[in-house]
């Protein structure tokens, strides 16, 4: 049995999760710091939801503990966890109004009349509502119905704030603005905050750390730019924005093979291993500045494809392996034609070598 680090707000401790012959998650260790905003980050089915509804209350753990502070919770209803939960439905009531949403769970503790409406004033202000108290649900767009969830969440001042896919049923520029909003009240009111999505960017956008689940096990767990820049294995390499894996048995050109490159990472790795080089970590060698540290090599462009401010170039190697280069689009950018021949850089310590396997 492990022990919770000393000032831990959450602890899950050894915790498994077994649905019949489905295990949802295996031996989950997690420790989330006081004011720290944490996204559970995987694909359907890896456990990040599984995890928050036993941290929350709705879901009993088959093995394991779980800690608020340094009490366990593994065995109190979810009423009496003191958390707020946003879920990813609003799970709002249509017959009450804003400020009777925002005001219920206080109600349901007993809290006098006087507070109930100081403290639901205070909340509906901080997420901008405070003009739409006698709205119904009914009455409220997608992001504003979004918000009242989170006032509601939030009204009590829970030590421990979570949310569940929260803003998956919103379009792109209103979950943006939401993530900002979100991100800010977690400042304000210093939860400890605990987020669920599949969306990579989101994660990485809004955390303080993300864990990156596979299987009902955390893959690993560090900052947005360190999973971005270092990646344990071949999964979060390709789970966490994109890359080019490589074999390091190809060549760029004949004098320059992938195992030479001292990247100065990940030089103790038995069996086969793919280097991955994220595209916009590849240059145009005439537009780079002279570094030792860069790797040149030769390369067919295949297509390039038009993203806006941006454009991704398809490139053929001497192997034939194809890698994506992405560069920003200027009057200065270099015009290249499908079939040229283009030579192309990286710096060493852009490239990451990483095991041929997601072990």
């Amino acid at each position: 049995m492990k022990v919770p680090m000393s000032g831990s707000v959450v602890s899950f401790i050894d915790v498994s999760k077994q649905f019949g012959n489905i295990i949802a998650l295996q031996d989950f260790n997690l420790e989330i710091g006081a004011g720290e905003f944490v996204t559970l980050l995987g694909a359907s089915g890896s456990g990040k939801s599984t995890a928050l509804n036993i941290l929350a209350g709705f879901t009993d753990a088959t093995s394991g503990d779980v800690l608020i502070g340094d009490k366990s919770v593994i065995n109190l209803p979810s009423e009496k966890r003191n958390v707020g939960m946003v879920f990813q439905n609003f799970a709002l009531f249509p017959h009450m109004s804003v400020f009777n949403n925002v005001a219920f769970p206080l109600k349901m503790r007993g809290e006098a009349s006087a507070d109930i409406k100081r403290k639901v004033t205070r909340v509906l202000e901080m997420v901008h509502l405070g003009e739409y108290t006698e709205r119904k649900p009914a009455s409220l767009s997608g992001g504003q119905k979004q918000r009242v969830a989170l006032a509601r969440a939030v009204v009590g001042d829970p030590p421990v704030l979570l949310m569940d896919e929260c803003l998956s049923a919103l379009d792109m520029k209103l979950r943006q603005g939401l993530q900002d909003e979100i991100r800010r009240l977690h400042k304000e009111i210093g939860a400890t905050s605990v987020f669920v999505t599949h969306d990579q960017n989101e994660a990485l956008t809004m955390s303080d750390r993300v864990a990156v689940l596979e299987g009902g096990r955390i893959i690993q767990i560090d900052t947005p730019d360190g999973l971005y820049d270092r990646p344990v294995n071949r999964y979060v390499a390709e789970f966490i924005g994109e890359t080019n894996l490589l074999n390091v048995a190809g060549k760029f050109e004949e004098n320059i093979n992938f195992s030479d490159v001292d990247t100065g990472m990940k030089r103790d790795i038995e069996g086969a291993v793919v280097l991955s080089l994220r595209p916009e970590r590849i240059v145009q060698a005439c537009n780079a500045a002279r570094n030792e540290n860069l790797v040149h090599f030769n390369a067919t462009l295949v297509e390039t494809v038009f993203e806006g401010a941006t454009q991704e170039h398809v490139c053929r190697l001497a192997n034939g392996e194809q890698l994506v280069m992405r560069e920003g689009r200027s009057g200065a950018t270099k015009i290249i034609n499908p079939g040229e021949s283009i030579e192309l850089a990286f710096l060493r310590q852009d490239a990451v070598l990483l095991p041929d396997h997601n072990d």
